[in-house]
Formats: C-alpha cells, structure tokens, sequence
C-alpha cells in the first residue's frame, strides 16, 4: 500500500491537497466552468497520520465554497462592470443631446442678432439717405474738422444718453425731449430729441443745421453736431448747467428773483445775439420763438441763446419768406400770424414782449389784466398813461432807476404793430449798451432823432385799442383765411 507524504508545512499540505483533487478530477471538469469540486470522485484512504495532517488544513468543503464564493464574486464583479458602461452610455447620450441643443439655441439666437442687427443698419443708412445726410457732408466738407464732429453715430449718443434714459432729461416741450450726455471725450452734451418731424422741410433743417455749426457766438448756444441715423435727426448742444431764464426769473415768492442788474444785462447780451444773427452772416437767421424759456444762463449768468428748431434762413437779397407759422403764442407777432410773412421784424416784437416780462415778471403766455387784456396790451396801455407803476415788477422798482422807464419805451417799440417802424436788433442792441452806462438824453442808437413816443397823445383807451388787433390776430385762427 501506497503511502502518502506528509507535507512538511502547511503550505506545502495545502498545495498537495489541491495537486491530488486536480489529479482526481478530469480535465473537462476543470476546465469547465461553474464546475465545482463537488463532482470530483474520490478521495484518499485516511490513516491516523493523515487524519491528524488533515485536522491541520481546510477541508475540501471549504475549499469548494472558497472557490464558488470567488467564482461568484466575479460574476458580480462583472455585472456590476456591465452595468455601469450602460449606465454611463445612457448619461453620455444625455450630454451629447444637451449639448447639441444648446448649440442649436446658441446659433438660433446667433442668427437672430444677425439678422436684427443688419435690419437696423439698413434703417440707419435709409434714414441718413432720407434726412439728407450726403448733403450735409457736401456742405460742411470745407472744413474737414467740422464735417467730422458735426454727423455724430447714433451708437455713441446711446452710449451717451444712456440709451435715452428717462433719468438722464433735462427738459423738452411740445417738439422734443432733452437729454444730458456725456460724449466719449467727456464732453457734457444736451441731446435734443424731437417727437414729430415734417419731410418737406428736412432740407431746411439740414441747411440750418450746416449754418449753425459754423456760429460761433459767445450769446448763442453752440451746437455740437447732429445725428441723421434715425427717423427724426437728433441735435447735440453744449450743455448750459445753469437752466433757463424763465425758472431764474419766475420763482415763487419770497425768493428773490434776479436783480434787475442783471436783467438789463441779460437783455443786452440777447438783442446781441439777435443782431448777429439777422446781419452779421451771408444768411439771415431769423429764430421765430424768442422767450425767457430759450434763453438759457451758464454758472455766471451769461445768457445763451437756444432752440434753434424753429430758425429759418432768409437770404439777403430777399425781404421775407411765406412760412408755416410757428412760435409761442403772447411772443409771437401777430402781423406774422395773420400773413405767414416772416421777416427779422417778427424777432424784434417777439424780443419787445421778453423785455416786458423782465420788467414785470408777467408770463405773456397766460397773463390777463382785470379787463382781460394781454401783457401787451396792458403794458403799453399803463406806459402812455403814465401808471406803469401797477405792472412793474416790486423788486425792479426798488433795484431801477431811471432807466427803468426807457426800457418800458424800446419794449413798447419793439411789439409796435407796423413792424416797419420797429426798431432793428442792431438798434435795439446798441440802445441796451448806451442804457448801461451813464447818460443824459435817451436816443434810439441808428437814428438821427430821439426815439418816438409811443402813442404820444392819445389815452390809454385809443392804445389798449390799437393793441386789441393782436388779440384779433390770433382769434382769427378759428375761422378760414
């Protein structure tokens, strides 16, 4: 009988054990898979040796179930495998699909502000054409440096405005809007944005525009340039801190108005202005809403002329033109309103009744006396009775002198209904600077004789009369020409 040898460790006990199942079992079973030791026949013959050897060592159970256990770990293992590679394939499928929709959205919205993009560059070229943008360029292309500050892009008053932020208004009325701006070379702007505009007159309008870019008045507002990218062109002006004449003089009592120092100044410095503008250029520009609302003062009072929207270019060689009628009513000339005939004339009257209101501080817009008469009216009424007294204004009174009086008469002058024997701007302008300083005989400068007494020898009757016909005027709008 065979004996078997004892393995000298457990080692080397536990690698016999297996070499002699190996050897007992056939080869199919082993190489099988999920074949387990359970079918291998046989097994040695025990002796007392072996059995105390074999108490040492696992028995062939265990090994059985330690490799079953290990088969079924890998099968796990395995499954486990497969099913995160589906797992992470389905969340691949979800990426690459988030992904191309994003792509699809992000290139939607690419063509989108394409295509709004060269939308509003053809709005832009269409209107540049329309508001005649190769004329202006044509006109101020003498001058290379003003043709490029004078057509402004759109893009940059946006930026400048604030795409026109409601914040960033300054002012505006029935015509447009005014916004403050800060250009990129940080100039502060005023930009004038207009509500309507009216096609026919757009060559107007840019030929003004043209003229106005070459003035250069310390009495007159500057203007910047102007935008044609838009429907309505827009306007830049130099921006004037300090508001308008019509809040400096009309403010609620009791605040102190302006003294009448600097009234008398103020007036000067615009009849300046006025007289440049009908005799000192090539073209005559008549402004056609002279008021205290377009007068506008800087830090130190200096009066700025602005609001050029209603100007209109009369050349030399003509008296006058037939225009639609435009200004403010109780400034506006009613020999103008009645014909539609424009001349420099019409400025002067308009200025007359800005002279009325800084005497009395009165808004000839909606005025009316006790007998319901207007500014004009009842001021030139007081004048030839000699009560002026009742309209003036108290602190003009108190601050005036003499002089007070002979500004009452050029005023009464100014609005005389028969504009040719009103006074010139030239005129008034040189009786403004004689009045400021000293003086003994009071003489309308320009003329070889004293100026005229207005209404001299008639009551206050006759002259509230006579001045009835402005009210006439304007009341005869309600009834076809």
């Amino acid at each position: 009988m065979a004996t078997m040898a004892i393995p000298t460790s457990p080692v080397d006990a536990k690698t016999s054990t297996s070499a002699q199942f190996r050897a007992r079992a056939p080869a199919s079973a082993l190489t099988r898979p999920g074949v387990t030791y359970a079918s291998v026949h046989a097994a040695p013959v025990a002796t007392p040796e072996s059995k105390m050897a074999a108490s040492n060592f696992p028995s062939g159970t265990e090994v059985i179930t330690h490799r079953f256990l290990l088969c079924l770990t890998q099968d796990i293992t395995m499954t486990h495998h497969f099913l995160f590679s589906f797992e992470g394939f389905s969340v691949g499928i979800g990426v690459g699909s988030g992904a191309g929709l994003l792509m699809l959205v992000l290139a939607a919205v690419f063509v989108t502000r394409k295509l709004k993009h060269r939308r509003a560059k053809m709005l832009k070229q269409k209107f540049f054409k329309e508001n005649r943008g190769h004329l202006l360029r044509q006109l101020v292309s003498q001058k290379a440096d003003i043709a490029e500050r004078m057509i402004i892009p759109l893009v940059e008053l946006e930026k400048a405005t604030n795409n026109f932020d409601k914040a960033r208004e300054i002012g505006g009325g029935g015509h447009g809007t005014v916004y403050k701006g800060i250009m990129s070379d940080l100039h502060v702007v005023a930009v004038k944005k207009s509500k309507v505009v009216i096609q026919r007159e757009i060559n107007e309008f840019i030929n003004e525009v043209a003229i106005l870019s070459q003035i250069n008045h310390r009495n007159v507002v500057k203007l910047f340039g102007c935008c044609l990218e838009t429907e309505v062109p827009l306007l830049v002006y130099e921006f004037i801190s300090n508001g308008t004449l019509y809040h400096h003089l009309h403010v609620e009592e009791p605040k102190a108005s302006l003294p009448w120092v600097d009234r008398l100044r103020i007036a000067t410095e615009t009849a300046r202005a006025l007289a440049y503008l009908h005799s000192a250029m090539s073209f005559r520009i008549v402004h056609r809403d002279i008021k205290s609302q377009n007068i506008l003062l800087d830090d130190t009072l200096v009066a700025k002329v602005s609001d050029f929207g209603a100007s209109r270019c009369i050349p030399v060689d003509q008296t006058g033109d037939i225009t639609v009628i435009q200004g403010t009513l109780g400034y506006l000339d009613p020999t103008y309103y009645y014909s539609g005939w424009l001349t420099e004339k019409s400025d002067v009257y308009s200025f007359g009744v800005f002279l009325m209101e800084l005497l009395t501080r009165k808004k000839p817009c909606s005025y009316r006396s006790t007998e319901e008469e207007s500014l004009v009216a009842y001021f030139t009424a007081l004048l030839a009775a000699g009560d002026l007294v009742h309209v003036l204004d108290p602190q003009v009174m108190e601050d005036g002198g003499k002089e007070i009086e002979e500004v009452a008469v050029l005023a009464v002058a100014c609005v005389r209904m028969d504009g040719d024997h009103r006074p010139t701007m030239r005129q008034v302008e040189m009786t403004l600077e004689n009045l400021r300083v000293p003086h003994k005989n009071f003489v309308m400068c320009g003329t070889n004789s004293p100026i005229y007494k207005v209404a001299e020898g008639r009551n206050r009757e006759d002259v509230s009369r006579q001045y009835s016909l402005e009210e006439e005027y304007l009341l005869s709008s309600k009834y076809p020409r």
